[in-house]
C-alpha cells in the first residue's frame, strides 16, 4: 500500500484527492492554492507560499525555482557592482590584498551561473528515464561552486606569494580601505539574501553560496586591516592579508564541500527523520512506524516509511490510514514533496514479508 498507485475501495473517487498538493486540488481543510505558470509567470511571478498550521512554506517547486533565480540574479548584480568597484580601486592602488578580495568577489558572483542553470533544469518534469525528476541538478551545481571557490583560493594564494617575492608599493590607502568596506557590505547583503532564500526553498547549493559570500565579507574587512598596516609602515601587511584571505577561502571550501557531500550522499538531519516518524505515529489506526527514510532531491524532500496497522482491516481502510499519514506529513514536514507509504498487518505468528525475507538476509 504505497499511497501512490492503488485506488482499491475508492470506486468513482480519487483515493489521493485530500492531499493532491500543488495540483490545484483541495486539501480538505478549506483553503486553496493558486500558482502562476508559463514564461510570463516565471519572469514576473511573485514569490508565494501558503501556511500549514502557521508554518509558511513554498510548496510549489516552480515557485521555489523562481525564488532561487530571483535571489541569484539580484545578488549577482550586487556582487558584480562590488567587484568592479574594487577592481577600479586596485588599478590605482596596486594592493594585492584588495586584488585577492576582488578575485574572490568575482568568483562569488559567477557561482550564480551554475546554480541558475541547475534551477532551470530542475523545473523539468520527470520522464521515464529520470523518474524522480531533475532536482539533483541543484546538488551537482554545488560541485561547480566548490570548483570556483577552489580556483579563487589558488589565484589569491599565487598573487599574495608573488608579492612576497616581488614587493610593490601600495598607494591610495584610503581608497583601498573604502573598497574593503564596500566589499564587506556588498557581500553581507548578498549572503543574507541567498541564505534566507536558500533555506526557505531547501537549496543546499544556494545556502552554501550564501555562506561563501558571508565569509567574503569578512575577508573584505581584512583588506581594511591591511591598508591600515601599510599606512603605519608595515609593508608586508598587504601580502599577509592576501594569504590570510586565502586561508579563509580554504575554510569556506571545506565547509561547503562537507555540506554538498552530505546532500549527494542523501544525508539529512536525524531530527527530520524523528519528525516524520512521530507525525506518522500520531495518526489514528497506526500501530507502529518503521523503516523511515528521507532524502533531498534538489530543494524538495522525499520520504519512505512503513506503517503497521490492524491486519483485519479492508484494503481500502488501510489505504485510508496511509493517506491520512501522507496528508499529515505534507502539512507538517517543511519542503516535503511526497511520501511513499507501505502498510503491514500486525504480526499474527507469521512474517508478512516471509516471501521476500531471503533477499534481505545477512
Amino acid at each position: 500500500m504505497s499511497g501512490h498507485d492503488d485506488a482499491l475501495g475508492h470506486e468513482g473517487t480519487d483515493p489521493h484527492r485530500q492531499d493532491a498538493h500543488g495540483h490545484g486540488h483541495g486539501h480538505g481543510d478549506a483553503h486553496e492554492h493558486r500558482h502562476r505558470s508559463g514564461p510570463a509567470g516565471f519572469v514576473i511571478g511573485l514569490v508565494g507560499g501558503h501556511s500549514h498550521d502557521h508554518a509558511v512554506s513554498l510548496d510549489d517547486s516552480l515557485m521555489a525555482s523562481r525564488a532561487g533565480m530571483r535571489a541569484l540574479i539580484i545578488s549577482l548584480v550586487g556582487l558584480l557592482v562590488t567587484a568592479v568597484t574594487q577592481l577600479i580601486v586596485f588599478s590605482i592602488s596596486n594592493s594585492v590584498g584588495l586584488l585577492a578580495d576582488t578575485i574572490h568577489n568575482f568568483a562569488d558572483a559567477f557561482t550564480a551561473l551554475p546554480i541558475g542553470v541547475a534551477l532551470l533544469i530542475a523545473r523539468r518534469a520527470a520522464t521515464r528515464r529520470y523518474t524522480y525528476g531533475f532536482g539533483r541538478a541543484e546538488d551537482l551545481a554545488g560541485l561547480a561552486v566548490l570548483l570556483v571557490i577552489a580556483a579563487s583560493a589558488v589565484i589569491a594564494a599565487w598573487e599574495a606569494a608573488s608579492r612576497f617575492v616581488h614587493p610593490e608599493q601600495v598607494t591610495n590607502l584610503d581608497w583601498v580601505a573604502a573598497a574593503g568596506m564596500i566589499g564587506f557590505v556588498g557581500n553581507e547583503l548578498a549572503a543574507r539574501y541567498r541564505i534566507s532564500v536558500g533555506r526557505s526553498i531547501g537549496s543546499a547549493a544556494l545556502v552554501a553560496d550564501g555562506h561563501h559570500a558571508r565569509t567574503d565579507g569578512f575577508t573584505s574587512l581584512a583588506v581594511v586591516v591591511g591598508a591600515i598596516g601599510v599606512s603605519l609602515g608595515w609593508r608586508l601587511a598587504d601580502p599577509i592579508v592576501g594569504l590570510a584571505i586565502t586561508v579563509v577561502i580554504l575554510g569556506v571550501l571545506r565547509g561547503a564541500a562537507r555540506d554538498i557531500y552530505r546532500r549527494l550522499m542523501d544525508a539529512v538531519d536525524p531530527a527530520l527523520v524523528d519528525q516524520v516518524e512521530h507525525e506518522a505515529a500520531d495518526v489514528d489506526g497506526v500501530r507502529h512506524v518503521d523503516n523511515v527514510r528521507v532524502r533531498w532531491i534538489g530543494h524538495e524532500l522525499r520520504a519512505e516509511l512503513n506503517l503497521t496497522v490492524d491486519g483485519n482491516l479492508h484494503v481500502s481502510q488501510a489505504h485510508h490510514i496511509a493517506e491520512h499519514v501522507r496528508h499529515r506529513l505534507l502539512h507538517h514536514v517543511h519542503r516535503l514533496a511526497d511520501a511513499t507509504i507501505h502498510t503491514d498487518p500486525v504480526a499474527t505468528g507469521t512474517d508478512p514479508h516471509g516471501l521476500t525475507a531471503h533477499h534481505y538476509s545477512d
